[in-house]
């Protein structure tokens, strides 16, 4: 795994509030749908550490996404969800 900062979506059920987002300063949250779709550059220890957070905070994690150049960030619905884009 590259520890070089890198893109990142990372995808939690549910809304979140001031107080739990505050948690995550280096990253930009957004609702989408019934979810909160947390972006930004991470490196490996901040992304182990974000990932950490989520855990001890009890977050329903859905999916992380590393973006690449080829692969910019899509917007099509998550698995599952009916919607069209």
């Amino acid at each position: 795994m590259d520890s070089a900062p890198a893109p990142y979506i990372i995808r939690i059920d549910g809304h979140l509030g001031a107080t739990v987002l505050s948690a995550f300063p280096a990253l930009v949250p957004q609702r989408r749908g019934p979810h909160t779709v947390l972006t930004g550059l991470l490196d490996r220890s901040a992304l182990y550490g974000v990932l950490a957070e989520i855990e001890a905070l009890g977050l329903d994690l859905l999916e992380i996404q590393k973006l690449t150049p080829d692969r910019p960030d899509r917007k099509s619905p998550v698995p599952g969800d009916r919607r069209s884009p």
